[in-house]
């Protein structure tokens, strides 16, 4: 696949995504291995860079970076939910199907409602990632 085609594809999830200007972005899980065009693509359309687990503040939005052997993914969930404001959005972002250190959405399905999150869509983000949002159940939310 081509560069041009790998940008358009990471500016479709982007969009899919519903990041905009302003949004507050935590970044968990990074590690050499993400995608940095996805990673400079949510940072242009939210004006500035993500912030790290230390933030202190609250945030939007945290984006968790998770493989397969990264370790317990409800612990990791759960500490995603730190700094989330009420009505934010975690976006589990895991290799895609057929790539090394891939998570089978079974486990996805799984983890979430013990974290205490629903899986609402799952979609490609950029040629190596795939993308699923969790959210508070609207019957636990305040």
């Amino acid at each position: 696949m081509s560069t041009t085609a790998d940008h358009a594809d990471v500016q479709r999830s982007i969009e899919r995504m519903g990041f905009k200007s302003g949004t507050v972005v935590q970044e968990l899980g990074w590690d050499d291995d993400v995608d940095e065009d996805l990673r400079e693509a949510i940072e242009t359309v939210c004006g500035a860079e993500m912030v790290d687990g230390d933030h202190g503040d609250v945030v939007d939005v945290v984006v968790l970076w998770w493989r397969d052997g990264d370790g317990d993914l409800v612990d990791a969930l759960v500490d995603s939910l730190t700094d989330l404001v009420g009505g934010g959005a975690v976006f589990l972002l895991t290799p895609k199907v057929g790539r090394p250190s891939y998570v089978d959405a079974a486990d996805v399905a799984e983890a979430a409602p013990v974290a205490g999150l629903s899986t609402t869509t799952t979609q490609a983000a950029g040629p190596h990632w795939s993308a699923t949002k969790l959210v508070a159940p609207k019957s636990a939310r305040r």
